[in-house]
This record gives structure tokens, C-alpha cells and sequence, in this order.
């Protein structure tokens, strides 16, 4: 089935910002932990708080896990973070299953965007403008400098704004979830309400780096402006992400302002990959309604590409392959440059059962870029079904350098029980479990890849499951706090 049939829409969810000073990244082939469980707040205290945030966050609230919208998001942030003031920071992008029009960010460099963004945002700069806006209060440390006015709220606000997230997106099933939520909810509006000089500045930074990334930086008021004209035909449901970020008619003159200032000639042709993917994610809203989705990309001008692949898109999902694989490979000839037309090919052959042609499609595309993500995970899912050991090697490896990626350890796991590694099934199932949030589940998997590791004698194995105990209780402790 399509990844884009297995997008589950939630009604609402609330806006949560955050701070990052650092952001403890793994080297190539080590896990990440979660910092150090002592010790005053500081950097390595954001990035495992954040992390667990996430975790829990997981844990509540569905994310629509699209390799290829994922790739086309981490790039977008990649290109904006060097001009952001963020410093040494690599950020872990989460794509949340959401209609409404949101985007956040947590400590531990967490950036969350919400799949509704892409309804409402016409064009790559426009989109890239709420992002870089997140990005601009990550720089200046709004949350740090909040918790610091109040140490004694820094924990319980952190879980009230868990808890208030969760129970707007309709996952608060959780009696302490909702407990948490009532009795903090005061807590949690003051240090979400962020002060206008905390706006202005995120404003600021932002525009800065749009300019500098080669983006126009009026695309950030222009924008903000097509919130507040939609928060006014809304009446007493505004847009979330004006909830926490009032807009005032002096903030959107600043802004205008200020955005004119930073224009330059050195804008960017951003070319019809975002409207490609705005065609991904509004179809994976819409699955009953595609004419409603052409429709909206035909009103905001989008690349005519976008309106071919949005064809190609609908044959897949209704079964139609030939007709699909013929489109995308029509638009590939014409753009071979962009690597998400023949990746969609190849994702589109794996939905029809096709696996040997999304292996060889795959294959094509790794051999000019053998890095690219969504190449890489749709050829390691079709290798499961024809050789398991291919895959498991292939998906060992996508683990070592994506180890916050829950897809990538449910495949690994998936390749180890048909290739008869028992251990690393039990494993890669544990680090999945832990990534969600089911910290007692992952123990349990633990103990079992342990007894399998030394029954079969990898004493290294053996060793590595040990120290990811160690971090899994340290994961087990941060979590606690948010229950």
C-alpha cells in the first residue's frame, strides 16, 4: 500500500517552541544517548530533555513518515542553519500528521512541522519562512531565557506543553496527560505566550537567514498576513501558530519593513520541488478528493510538473502502475536533476510489488548519489521480500548514520528475523520501541537480544546491548518526567 494511503490526519495540534545551544550529534556507526542525567541546566540538559520530549510526543501522537517528503525537509532546514545563529547544531526534522497550520521547535534540536503547513503556504519561501522564523527563536535561546526567570517551572512546563500538544491532536487518552495539562495550563500559557521582543527578534533572525540563503525574505510577511487574514474568517479558531504568536498590525508593518531591507538580487530560482512535494502532502490529506488538490495548486500557480506528478501520484494510489511509472519516468527525462521523480518511480514500483524494478530504479539513483535517503530505505524494503541478508546489511548500515529514524530500525528489525538473526532482531526492535517512547518494551527486547547475542556468541553484540541498557534506563528516568 502507498505510503501516502498510510497518512493518518489529526484535527489540531498546539504550537511549542524551545531553545538549542548545542546538539549532541552521533558519529557514524554510535547510538545516541540522551546527555548526562546529572548536572545544572545547560546544553546537554536541552538535548536530552528535548529528546525525550520527542519520544513521549511519539508515543501520542501520529507522524506521517514519508521518506521522500522527509529528505526534501531536511534539506530545506540544511539550507537555511548555516546563516541561522545556531551554531554547531544538527537539527532532527519530525513531520507531524496534522491539518492544521503549524511548525515548532524543542530543545535538543527538535524542529516539528506540521503537514497542513503545505496547504497553506503557496511557495517554497513562504513555507521556508515560518521554519526560519522557528529557527530564529532556537537561536536566541527564547525558551533557555524563559526557565531561567523560573528554574522551578523548567520541568513541569516542558511536560505541560507535552501534555497540552497531545491533547489537541486528539491523542490524550492518558489520565496523567490530561491531569498534567489542567494543572499547568497557566504555566504552560505563560511560557508559550512569547513577549513581542521575543517575536521581533525571532522576526528578525529568521529574515536574516532567508536573505542570506538566498530566499526572499518577503515571503515571511507575506505569510504572516495570509495567517491573520485566515485566523479573521475563522473568528475564535485562528491558525495555532498565531495561538503563541499574536500579530499585531505593527508587527506585520515591522516585519514588512524589515524584509524590504534585507531583499536583495541574489534570490534563488527555487525551481518546482516544493510544489512537487506540496503535491505529495495535500494529496495525502485529500486521498477522497484529488481534484480539490489540483485545484488549490492551479489557484497558487504551481509548476505545471507539480500537476503531472499529482497524476502520476493518483494512478499509484488507485492502482494503476503503468500509467504512473510512465509519468514519472516522462518527468524524470525533463528534470533530471531533481532526484525525488525517479525516487517516486521507485516507491511507486514497491506499492505495486514490483520490487525487482524499485531495486534496479534504486540502484540508478545511488550510483550518482549513493547518500540519498529515500533511495537508500525504498531499496532496503524491497530487498526484504527477494534477499533478506541484502537487506539487513543495507538497513545495519542506513542505521549507523539515521539512529533517531524509527522506519529504518522496524525494517532492521523486519531483515533480521528473516535472515535468522534472532539478536538483532530483538535489538533493532528495542531501539524502535525506545524511539516511541515504550522504554519498558525496549528493556524487555534488550534482555532478550542479550541472551541471544551470547547464545550465539558475539560477545561484541553482547557488549553493545549492555551499554544501551545503561542509556535506555537513562532515557527511562527524563521520561518519568514527563508522566
Amino acid at each position: 500500500m502507498s505510503r501516502l494511503t498510510h497518512f493518518r490526519c489529526i484535527i489540531t495540534a498546539v504550537l511549542l517552541f524551545g531553545s538549542v545551544t548545542t546538539s549532541v550529534t552521533a558519529p557514524a556507526g554510535q547510538l545516541p544517548t540522551l546527555g548526562d542525567a546529572t548536572g545544572s541546566y545547560s546544553s546537554q540538559e536541552e538535548f536530552r530533555l528535548g529528546r525525550a520530549w520527542l519520544r513521549e510526543f511519539r508515543a501520542h501522537v501520529g507522524q506521517w513518515r514519508d521518506p521522500i517528503t522527509q529528505d526534501y525537509l531536511n534539506t530545506l532546514v540544511a539550507r537555511l542553519l548555516p546563516n541561522s545563529q545556531l551554531g554547531d547544531i544538527t537539527p532532527l526534522v519530525t513531520l507531524v500528521s496534522s491539518r492544521t497550520l503549524n511548525a515548532f521547535a524543542v530543545p535538543g534540536g527538535v524542529i516539528g512541522i506540521n503537514t497542513g503547513l503545505f496547504a497553506y503556504a503557496p511557495d517554497q519561501d513562504a513555507f521556508a519562512s515560518v521554519i526560519a522564523h522557528e529557527m530564529g527563536h532556537l537561536s536566541q535561546h527564547h525558551f533557555a531565557r524563559e526557565m531561567a526567570r523560573n528554574e522551578r517551572t523548567q520541568l513541569p512546563t516542558m511536560a505541560a506543553m507535552l501534555a497540552g500538544m497531545v491533547l489537541a491532536a486528539g491523542g490524550g487518552g492518558n489520565l496523567g496527560i490530561a491531569t498534567m495539562a489542567g494543572t499547568q495550563a497557566a504555566a504552560m500559557q505563560s511560557q508559550l505566550s512569547y513577549s513581542r521582543r521575543y517575536e521581533q527578534e525571532a522576526d528578525r533572525v529568521g529574515l536574516q537567514a532567508m536573505a542570506r540563503s538566498g530566499m526572499d525574505p518577503t515571503a515571511m510577511p507575506r505569510m504572516f498576513a495570509t495567517m491573520q487574514r485566515l485566523s479573521s474568517m475563522q473568528g475564535n479558531t485562528p491558525p495555532e501558530f498565531l495561538l503563541t504568536h499574536p500579530m499585531t498590525e505593527s508587527r506585520l508593518s515591522d516585519t514588512t519593513s524589515l524584509a524590504q531591507q534585507y531583499r536583495t538580487n541574489n534570490i534563488s530560482d527555487p525551481g518546482p520541488e516544493y510544489d512537487l512535494i506540496r503535491a505529495r502532502a495535500m494529496l495525502a490529506m485529500n486521498m477522497s478528493d484529488p481534484g480539490f488538490v489540483r485545484t488549490r495548486l492551479e489557484q497558487d500557480k504551481a509548476h505545471p510538473i507539480a500537476l503531472r506528478y499529482l497524476d502520476a501520484l493518483n494512478d499509484s494510489i488507485n492502482q494503476r502502475p503503468d500509467q504512473a511509472l510512465a509519468t514519472f519516468d516522462q518527468l524524470a527525462r525533463e528534470a533530471p536533476d531533481i532526484l525525488m521523480l525517479p525516487a517516486s518511480a521507485a516507491d511507486a514500483a514497491l506499492d505495486a510489488g514490483r520490487r525487482e524494478d524499485a531495486i534496479r530504479r534504486c540502484e540508478r539513483i545511488l550510483r550518482l548519489t549513493p547518500d540519498y535517503y529515500p533511495a537508500r530505505i525504498i531499496q532496503a524494503e524491497a530487498q526484504l521480500g527477494i534477499n533478506p541478508e541484502t537487506a539487513f546489511q543495507s538497513l545495519r548500515a542506513l542505521a549507523d548514520t539515521h539512529a533517531e529514524d524509527p522506519d529504518v530500525w522496524n525494517l532492521l528489525s523486519e531483515a533480521a528475523g528473516r535472515s535468522n538473526r534472532e539478536d538483532w532482531g530483538h535489538l533493532a526492535l528495542a531501539e524502535q520501541l525506545q524511539l516511541k517512547g515504550d522504554i519498558e518494551g525496549g528493556l524487555e527486547q534488550l534482555t532478550l537480544a542479550e541472551k541471544a547475542s551470547q547464545q550465539n556468541g558475539d560477545y561484541a553484540l553482547t557488549s553493545r546491548i549492555r551499554e544501551r541498557r545503561k542509556d535506555f534506563k537513562q532515557y527511562q528516568e527524563t521520561l518519568e518526567k514527563f508522566r
